[in-house]
């Protein structure tokens, strides 16, 4: 018996990748960290600033996601993120020009605590990016 997923991931300029032979996905989601097998329930949920990872039978992919939308039904993994990068391909540049100014952003009074958590999120996530 077949234990893979659809897993099909969209940004607003394309689609960013679309893969059949799909085994698990582990999403940073608002709850926590979530892996999605096949069958898994049916699921909407939200990303935060994250590592996305991808296991299929081809290997492990690692993607970099800000945000974002999840859906699981009828095993589909369907994700719409409008910012997600492959980690093996991901410009050091942009990442620290992305740590600097959000680590600007959390220095600001006014955030609400929504926010200002999501900002930490990110800033977690990126120096964990940069120091690999």
């Amino acid at each position: 018996m077949s234990e893979e997923f659809k897993l099909d991931i969209v940004n607003p300029e394309k689609s960013f990748l679309s893969k059949e032979d799909v085994t698990e996905v582990l999403i940073p989601a608002y709850e926590g960290d979530m892996g999605i097998l096949k069958d898994h329930i049916s699921i909407i949920s939200f990303l935060k600033p994250g590592i996305l990872k991808v296991f299929s039978k081809s290997g492990e992919d690692k993607y970099y996601v800000e945000d974002g939308i999840i859906e699981f039904k009828d095993n589909t993994l369907s994700i719409l993120t409008s910012s997600i990068f492959n980690l093996d391909k991901i410009d050091r540049r942009y990442v620290s020009q992305s740590l600097s100014d959000t680590e600007k952003l959390l220095s600001k009074e006014d955030l609400d605590d929504q926010r200002r958590f999501l900002i930490s999120q990110k800033i977690d996530v990126l120096k964990s990016i940069s120091s690999n």
